[in-house]
């Protein structure tokens, strides 16, 4: 077989941030620079954590090339959107063996020049705690663990329902404020102890629809406004004693912050890109969803709330772009 030429891309790779993907043995990573206060941060490996963030993914500059022919996609399907701000949401590692197909998101909004941002938690290995990290929607799309097959979800939130949301996502103080100092890929979404993206993403929406002001006990407010609020994140089924300890060998996994019921019945509950997105939908009239997967062929635009078919396999109305 003729070898391919391989690309090294030099983004940064970051650690897994949702509770299946860290019982599934949590994804690599890590770099984080925010343009949120932090310093920029190089995956270097905290002596706890460097074996998961010293990934860096490599691609060929075939796979590089529809993967932005992907993210071009992406950025067309946010660009129809009246509001200028989104939910967007990215597979990683195959965690279909417990139902799970989006485990990382991030608010994305479009800036005054038309340029569109992902903003989100990340975990910053080189410091050994999470910080806030902006990024580009080629990044953001091409950060995947598989380039054959990646699939990207957005709730478009409509024009009525943004300005609170964008003030919220663009002021400094209470985004930091919101940001906890220890994290955990499988973080309980009512803790406090630790934080993971999803967590800090659904308790800025309780700061801004919830009008939440800046100050002392922000994290504890969020939370106690989305539990009135009826937010209820739909428990995780580990369904394995095994998997359960699975703490004890991997630094970015705790379970102390679960309450024991939870731990006895192996049904652990986390804060993940679903959870987010049916309450966007509850709350928020007129939010869309879109859905976007590409495999070695083509790209699959999908809308309406009922997910695609897995293997990225386009229904009837569906919108098909080849790849080859």
């Amino acid at each position: 077989m003729t070898p391919r030429r391989r690309v090294r891309v030099r983004a940064p790779a970051f650690a897994a941030c949702a509770a299946a993907c860290a019982i599934a043995c949590a994804a690599g990573g890590a770099a984080a620079s925010t343009t949120a206060g932090a310093s920029n941060a190089s995956a270097s490996g905290n002596p706890g954590s460097s074996r998961f963030c010293d990934i860096s993914p490599e691609l060929s500059a075939v796979e590089q090339d529809k993967l932005l022919r992907f993210a071009a996609v992406v950025r067309e399907e946010l660009a129809a959107s009246d509001g200028g701000l989104a939910l967007v949401s990215r597979s990683g590692l195959d965690l279909s063996r417990f139902g799970i197909r989006y485990s990382h998101a991030a608010l994305a909004w479009r800036a005054d020049n038309g340029a569109w941002a992902a903003r989100q938690l990340y975990y910053a290995c080189d410091e050994g705690r999470p910080r806030i990290f902006d990024q580009g929607l080629a990044g953001f799309a091409m950060g995947t663990d598989d380039p054959a097959l990646g699939y990207i979800s957005l709730v478009r939130v409509p024009a009525g329902a943004v300005a609170p949301l964008r003030s919220a996502l663009l002021d400094t103080p209470r985004v930091l404020r919101l940001l906890a100092g220890r994290y955990s890929a499988n973080a309980y979404a009512y803790g406090l102890d630790y934080q993971n993206c999803n967590q800090w993403l659904v308790e800025l929406l309780a700061v801004a629809w919830g009008g939440l002001e800046d100050g002392a006990g922000l994290r504890g407010r969020a939370q106690d406004w989305l539990r009135a609020e009826g937010y209820a994140p739909e428990p995780v089924d580990v369904g394995s004693r095994l998997l359960m300890l699975a703490p004890l060998f991997m630094p970015l996994l705790h379970l102390d912050d679960h309450p024991a019921p939870d731990r006895a019945g192996m049904k652990l509950r986390v804060s993940l890109p679903s959870s987010i997105e049916g309450f966007i939908r509850g709350r928020v009239p007129g939010a869309e969803r879109v859905e976007i997967c590409h495999d070695d062929k083509r790209v699959v635009v999908h809308r309406g709330w009922t997910p695609i078919a897995s293997g990225c396999v386009p229904g009837d109305g569906d919108r098909v772009i080849p790849l080859d």
